[in-house]
C-alpha cells in the first residue's frame, strides 16, 4: 500500500450563465473586507495549466456566506470604483506583484 502526503484540493464552483450554460471555475482564493463588510471571491477557468494566461474574475459573496467555504446563492456584481481598487490591491499582493508593472502595461498599450 502505498500512502501519499495529502495534496491541497482545489476548491471549485459553477456559474450559470442566463442560457443555463454551466461553467466551472477554481477558486483561486476568497477573502473578507472589514473596510466594505462583505466577502469577495476571485475565480478563473478550470482545466488552465499554471503557465496559461487566465481572466480572473471577482465577485461579492452573498451575506453570511463564509468565504472559506462558500456555498451557493448568487455572486454579487461588485458594485463601486472604490472595490474593484481594493480587489486589485488584494489581488497584486497575492500575485507578488506591486502594481507599477500593471500600470507601465496598460500604459505601452494605450500608446
Amino acid at each position: 500500500m502505498q500512502i501519499m502526503a495529502d495534496e491541497p484540493v482545489q476548491q471549485q464552483i459553477t456559474l450559470v450563465d442566463d442560457n443555463g450554460e454551466e461553467t466551472l471555475y477554481d477558486v483561486l482564493f476568497t477573502f473578507k473586507s472589514e473596510d466594505f463588510d462583505r466577502s469577495y471571491i476571485l475565480i478563473y477557468p478550470a482545466g488552465k495549466s499554471d503557465n496559461e494566461e487566465v481572466e480572473i474574475q471577482a465577485y461579492a459573496l452573498p451575506k453570511g456566506d463564509d468565504p472559506s467555504d462558500p456555498q451557493g446563492g448568487e455572486l454579487q456584481a461588485i458594485e463601486t470604483d472604490k472595490e474593484w481598487d481594493m480587489i486589485e490591491s488584494v489581488l497584486n499582493t497575492f500575485l507578488g506583484k506591486d502594481g507599477d508593472d500593471q500600470d507601465e502595461e496598460n500604459n505601452d498599450d494605450n500608446q
